[in-house]
């Protein structure tokens, strides 16, 4: 029975294209397999002492799997380690989410301001897990259960966005469809309805719907977001505009500052947005 509970896998597959990722997790592996050696275990007693196969051992020790932490906290006390293996998840773990989720990980960890709409779906910052999770289980071509796993991961992680200190300026506008499409069922819809009310409570987050019925709008281009850093730069990005790529060129950043500051005018208050989402958590 594995350690971790999860179908005989001890990790996630590693992206090819992510040179870092490849390099951290081949350094483990070698670490992982001289110890093995060095201990007198074969591949097999190993995986049988830590709780996983033979195969999936030599995937890990080659680099060709991402080990969880309880892979590593095992290994390290059946090689008899003191610690050392089980402090390789330091590092693992910076390199287990995907590397444009890690990029935007990164940038949002250093935004001092960061305003976002969107058109499609609750964002993702908002998300909760079980919302999260029915998004993916719902996208074609179907993702795997690894794949969802992995993605369910590296979200909820960038949630620590909300307990930053010093906390960052977090504005968001959401388009009422997003908010009553009953998203993962009845119960998961109320409970995403609950949290966005809790986090609209936060004094540096400002939550605002956007009406389905408002004439005028601006954000029919699609998703914007746009972060500043305490240094006074700027990146933005907008499905509809710039080939949706990311910029940081002041004369484009002031177009997304400018139809990110209509939507926002455009769209209810925070206080008239808070009664809507009541009015919905009501009805639901």
């Amino acid at each position: 029975m594995p350690v971790n509970g999860d179908a005989d896998e001890p990790g996630w597959e590693v992206d090819p294209d992510d040179e870092w990722g490849v390099a951290v997790v081949a350094t483990v592996g070698r670490q992982l397999k001289l110890r093995r050696e060095a201990a007198g275990m074969r591949a097999g007693e190993f995986g049988t002492a830590v709780g996983y196969g033979e195969d999936l051992v030599y995937k890990v020790e080659g680099g060709k799997r991402i080990p969880r932490r309880e892979f590593l906290e095992r290994a390290d006390e059946v090689l008899g380690a003191g610690g050392l293996i089980a402090a390789m998840w330091e590092d693992v773990a910076r390199v287990r989410y995907p590397k444009r989720v890690r990029e935007l990980a990164k940038l949002e960890a250093g935004a001092v301001e960061i305003g976002l709409y969107s058109t499609h779906n609750v964002h993702g910052l908002l998300q909760t897990e079980a919302h999260m999770r029915a998004l993916f289980d719902a996208w074609l071509p179907a993702y795997s259960e690894e794949e969802t796993e992995r993605m369910v991961a590296a979200r909820l992680a960038r949630r620590s966005i909300f307990e930053r200190s010093p906390a960052p300026t977090l504005s968001f506008v959401q388009e009422e469809a997003t908010l009553r499409r009953p998203v993962g069922g009845r119960m998961v819809w109320r409970r995403q309805l609950e949290r966005l009310l809790k986090l609209g409570e936060l004094r540096h987050v400002s939550i605002q719907v956007m009406p389905t019925d408002c004439e005028e709008h601006v954000g029919t281009g699609g998703l914007i977001e746009v972060l500043k850093f305490p240094d006074g730069t700027a990146v933005g990005r907008s499905e509809g505009a710039f080939a949706g790529r990311p910029v940081t060129d002041p004369k484009q950043l002031r177009v997304l500052e400018l139809r990110y500051g209509m939507i926002r005018a455009q769209a209810l208050t925070p206080r008239e947005s808070r009664a809507v989402i009541e009015q919905m958590l009501g009805e639901s």
